[in-house]
């Protein structure tokens, strides 16, 4: 894949990037091995400040950013200019808590003391994706240079403004010079990174495809990684809900970034008794939706971000319809210039086909009919994917059976599935493995090193 900013609203080629030749990544690793080195002797507090301070710049330049993230990957503004304010949050929230979080902890022993500590791993390797550009790597960047270590970006290739923003943000900030380093490549140049022994860890969150790779190649070599992977989230709602939340929220949860979000509602699990009521609130809410230019405010839903996503739902959908699946509205491309595609809902989709199981990564609502909760669980289980999950119910005993049985990373009761700074975030299954943010994702990228003083 070309190196270049495409807009996904036209489908013209806006900047065009020269790929980084191999003595420019060797010259980012040692400096990310170099700055690693001076973060790592810094104090908490020295960090904190570089933290602040990049966090303001998140929050005062939020429109010239989300502005980028438009650009590059068609998310309607509001959204985008939101994305980065949540970037901020998570500056922010590390800037406050990560000393804490890495305190060290004293244990009882048969030593004079001994206690865990917290020391950085090194320089991590992240691999990020185009959907949340700037979200996804502030989301893994900020804890791990909170915790002394330093970042190598390979970003999506359809979205190098972002990934330099990214760099230029840690620069401005006062981190010293290697803290983050873009490297514009492809793919196929991403091993070879892996494999130097400079490298400690790595992240990534993209395909099922990708995150095999990256743990076998990092696995070969005895590295850890955080990878996040696919979705294909329940969102059950039952009699007991209230309607109207989780039919606006239900909507919500699909459509946002134009539905191509891992976390997203996908599988809608609707009890009998409200069937009707809930599909036509959907239908009635989808045909009011505003579809257009991702930099007009009045935007809900923008392009999908290139013509191979474009075409690939497109197929998704037809193959599901062939395969028995009712379309009960929408669902088709629109024609025209850009990747704009029709919102849509589908219904009866048969066990046996590829849709019953497959993340549809666009705006397409997948509705089932269910006669119980335990029929509704033991559907959003049958998946290869466990990222998270939702219910809608003021049963307090279903709210603790959907918690208890669901499998999935996280479950929400009577909201959507969202990433939070201050909440760990990852799934199980072919969502992939290891936790960011909170405690968990600051621990994560730290050597948690026994100390025993006898």
């Amino acid at each position: 894949m070309a190196i270049q900013t495409e807009n996904p609203a036209t489908g013209k080629v806006v900047k065009v990037f020269e790929p980084h030749s191999d003595d420019y990544i060797e010259d980012a690793i040692s400096r990310a091995v170099e700055a690693q080195k001076i973060v790592a002797s810094w104090s908490f507090a020295q960090r904190q400040a570089c933290m602040e301070d990049m966090a303001a710049i998140l929050d005062d330049e939020a429109e010239r950013l989300g502005s980028i993230i438009s650009l590059e990957m068609g998310k309607p503004i509001r959204q985008a200019v939101g994305e980065v304010k949540k970037c901020a949050f998570v500056c922010r929230y590390y800037a406050e808590n990560a000393e804490m979080h890495l305190e060290k902890e004293v244990i009882a022993s048969d030593a004079k003391l001994s206690y865990r500590s917290f020391l950085p791993l090194g320089v991590i390797m992240a691999i990020m994706p185009w959907n949340f550009p700037l979200w996804q790597v502030f989301r893994f960047a900020a804890p791990a240079i909170m915790a002394g270590n330093t970042s190598l970006l390979k970003h999506a290739s359809n979205v190098p403004q972002c990934a330099l923003a990214c760099e230029e943000i840690f620069n401005r900030a006062g981190f010293p010079d290697g803290s983050l380093i873009t490297l514009l490549i492809g793919g196929s140049r991403v091993e070879p990174i892996l494999r130097d022994d400079r490298i400690a860890a790595a992240t990534l969150t993209g395909s099922e495809h990708a995150g095999a790779s990256v743990a076998s190649i990092c696995g070969s070599e005895i590295k850890p990684t955080v990878l996040e992977l696919g979705g294909s989230d329940p969102f059950i709602i039952m009699p007991s809900a209230d309607l109207q939340k989780a039919i606006e929220i239900g909507c919500k949860a699909r459509l946002q970034n134009t539905g191509q979000s891992c976390i997203a509602g996908k599988r809608f699990f609707i009890h009998e008794d409200i069937y009707d009521a809930v599909k036509a609130g959907f239908v009635e809410r989808f045909n009011a939706l505003t579809i257009g230019d991702p930099m007009s405010p009045d935007t809900e839903i923008g392009p999908l971000v290139n013509k191979q996503s474009f075409d690939e739902i497109s197929q998704q959908v037809e193959n599901a319809v062939k395969a028995g699946a009712t379309r009960v509205m929408g669902a088709k491309p629109i024609e025209g210039k850009g990747y704009y595609f029709e919102p849509g809902i589908l219904e009866n989709i048969p066990k046996d086909s590829v849709a019953y199981h497959e993340e549809i990564f666009g705006p397409v609502m997948l509705l089932f009919k269910v006669k119980s909760l335990d029929e509704a669980i033991e559907i959003a289980n049958d998946s290869p994917f466990g990222l998270s999950s939702v219910i809608w119910t003021n049963d307090k005993a279903e709210q603790q059976q959907a918690i208890t049985q669901l499998q999935a990373g996280g479950t929400f009761v009577n909201a959507m599935s969202a990433s939070d700074p201050r909440l760990p975030f990852g799934g199980i299954k072919k969502s992939g493995y290891g936790r960011e943010l909170a405690e968990e994702g600051v621990r994560t990228w730290s050597n948690v090193k026994t100390v025993s003083i006898y």
